[in-house]
């Protein structure tokens, strides 16, 4: 069983209301069980929603009170994402998933390289909240991009 972004497979969750279909992860994950999960939504935000990025620090540093996740707007949001996150982190558990795809670059999910937290799209290196929390489980996280390069 897999973990995947629910917005990766057409769900209409993304922070403005669309969604990041991707044909190269339906495709593999056509003959495998599959829970699709969208951290911001679980942590109780609403679709759409204003963009956030995580500032002041990393996303290790979020989830130990360091810094927060801020949207464009100023409001803080680092609640939902780490109440997100743990709500992945559980399911992961109760399902003994040890593979997840997540959508590259996002403040939850991304792998890698995340978004700076200035709201001009620059990249730094990191993690998304809760693609460092299952990382740090052990649970195998690749992006959509990643996946792409191995299809």
């Amino acid at each position: 069983m897999i973990l995947v972004s629910s917005c990766l497979c057409g769900e209409k969750c993304k922070y403005n209301g669309g969604d990041n279909l991707n044909q190269d992860v339906i495709a593999y994950l056509e003959d495998k069980e599959v829970i699709q999960v969208c951290p911001e939504v679980l942590g109780g935000l609403d679709t759409p929603r204003t963009p956030a990025e995580i500032v002041g620090g990393s996303s290790r540093d979020v989830l130990e009170g360091k810094a927060k996740v801020m949207t464009k707007e100023g409001d803080d949001v680092t609640i939902a994402f780490i109440k997100g996150a743990h709500k992945v982190l559980e399911l992961a558990k109760q399902f003994n998933i040890k593979k997840a795809i997540f959508k590259a670059k996002s403040p939850s999910c991304g792998k890698g390289k995340v978004y700076d937290g200035s709201f001009h799209h620059n990249l730094v290196v990191g993690n998304g909240i809760t693609a460092e929390l299952l990382l740090k489980e052990g649970i195998e996280v690749i992006t959509e991009a990643e996946l792409s390069k191995q299809c």
